[in-house]
């Protein structure tokens, strides 16, 4: 009877372990519960560099989201564009998961229409209704992060579309529906 009594214990223990397990976040989740979220941006094109928090006490920074905007425009035709606000969520998420801080490289962000009506002529790799234009994508890389790790890691958040250009030696991320190429 004591064995039988037990075990039990034992096993309803387990289950106690095992529920609370479940209410702790994941790593994906927790990055994004995070009080402040920051990234560090540099335009490989421009030179330019922006750090800035985008997002505190549960709502997006307007100014965070402002430099942002900035240094990820058309530096061809100087053009701004709202970028969306979950492609930084992506960026921090992916850090996160990554278990790496510090600058992100943008090879590109926002595009004008002319702009990538003029890149589709001279490149096949350049979508005609690219999510560049819509301000939800960006390519990039990050300095110390194998690029097949990272596109790995952008696969694994099943967040939006992951595209890999090792001979371009660039990620793309975007906020559209999950896909991969």
């Amino acid at each position: 009877m004591l064995k039988r009594h037990l075990g039990r214990r034992r096993f309803l223990l387990g289950l106690g372990g095992l529920g609370a397990a479940a209410l702790v976040p994941t790593p994906a989740e927790a990055s994004l519960s995070a009080p402040v979220r920051k990234l560090s941006l540099h335009n490989l094109h421009t030179g330019e560099k922006v750090s800035a928090r985008f997002w505190e006490e549960g709502q997006y920074i307007d100014d965070g989201l402002a430099s942002f905007n900035e240094v990820m425009r058309d530096f061809r035709s100087n053009e701004v564009h709202r970028i969306d606000p979950k492609l930084f969520d992506q960026l921090f998420l992916l850090q996160h998961r990554l278990g790496k801080q510090g600058e992100i490289q943008i090879i590109s962000g926002y595009r004008s229409p002319k702009t990538n009506a003029m890149l589709r002529r001279t490149s096949s790799g350049v979508a005609k209704k690219s999510y560049h234009m819509k301000g939800q994508a960006i390519d990039l890389r990050m300095p110390g992060v194998e690029l097949a790790h990272l596109r790995n890691a952008a696969r694994k958040m099943a967040v939006g579309g992951v595209g890999y250009y090792p001979s371009s030696n660039f990620v793309h991320l975007d906020t559209g529906p999950v896909r991969s190429w």
